[in-house]
């Protein structure tokens, strides 16, 4: 696969595409939803280990591929990892150390909502690595990489490319969104004002770590619909995944309880206000 321009922002052009209509993006997101609850139970059931990296630039779209994927798996298969900034503790530990941590055991998806690749991204353009750390990260991941492939793990990264214009456009939306401010800090300010410097970051990265057993997919993200459509339809046709047989369960065709029961009064115990049937007495 090219990378020497691949990830430097979406087309211009992908804004003027005709947008998926709304029913019918819903309609396949939940076929694609559906597919990804099989892969969990395919996952459960051979023990396989999953690992998916979502990464790219601040308000490209990450986070709602992640929610999307996960919004019917159990959280006891598959996991999120989104790692804080690191500790003392951890700055003085081999640098993949912490990932490590959050590594799948048998049965388990793990998607990581940026990954060890914040050396080669934030932490190479703000200075928060230096430069012998950093070239010791472009040596090393694809080893790291290949260590995790050789044990078993299935691993995926997916860069998500987002352009100039849009990647503003959604930063000066979450400005006055009371739910999504928490969002925008003075960190991601830095990537409106160092675009060149990441681009070029991405660019060396992409040479040394798109390898042929790890290499990196693209998906352009104008249009955040399309973009998780994309991903999550490619993430399950690169995995060799069956319909696993489920156990059948018989439920009886009406409650079955002890006649002997009694239940304690109400007025016992502390509920609950009512507070859904003060909003439908408003409307009333």
């Amino acid at each position: 696969m090219s990378v020497s321009t691949a990830g430097n922002g979406a087309s211009a052009k992908s804004n003027k595409k005709k947008k998926i209509a709304a029913d019918v993006y819903e309609a396949e997101l939940f076929r694609l939803q559906t597919e990804f609850v099989k892969l969990q139970e395919w996952v459960r059931h051979t023990g396989a280990r999953l690992v998916v990296l979502f990464e790219g630039r601040d308000a490209a779209g990450k986070g709602g591929a992640i929610k999307r994927i996960t919004e019917y798996l159990s959280p006891r298969v598959a996991h999120i990892a989104a790692l804080p900034v690191p500790t003392d503790r951890e700055r003085g530990q081999w640098y993949y150390q912490r990932y490590i941590a959050h590594l799948p055991a048998r049965g388990e998806i793990v998607l990581f909502d940026r990954s060890w690749y914040n050396r080669a991204g934030i932490e190479k353009v703000m200075g928060f690595c230096t430069p012998q750390e950093y070239v010791l990260f472009l040596r090393q991941t694809p080893i790291f990489e290949q260590m995790l492939i050789d044990d078993g793990i299935l691993l995926r990264k997916y860069w998500f490319s987002v352009s100039e214009a849009e990647q503003l456009r959604r930063f000066k939306a979450r400005q006055n969104d009371p739910v999504r401010q928490w969002k925008l800090s003075p960190m991601d300010l830095e990537s409106v004002y160092r675009w060149d410097e990441y681009s070029r970051a991405k660019d060396e990265m992409m040479v040394h770590t798109d390898t042929p057993n790890s290499p990196w997919y693209i998906v352009e993200s104008d249009i955040k619909k399309h973009a998780r459509l994309n991903m999550m339809a490619h993430l399950l046709s690169t995995i060799d995944y069956h319909e696993v047989e489920k156990p059948k369960v018989h439920l009886p065709d009406r409650p079955v309880g002890s006649t002997e029961y009694r239940r304690p009064p109400r007025e016992l115990a502390t509920y609950v206000d009512d507070y859904a049937a003060t909003l439908i007495e408003r409307k009333a």
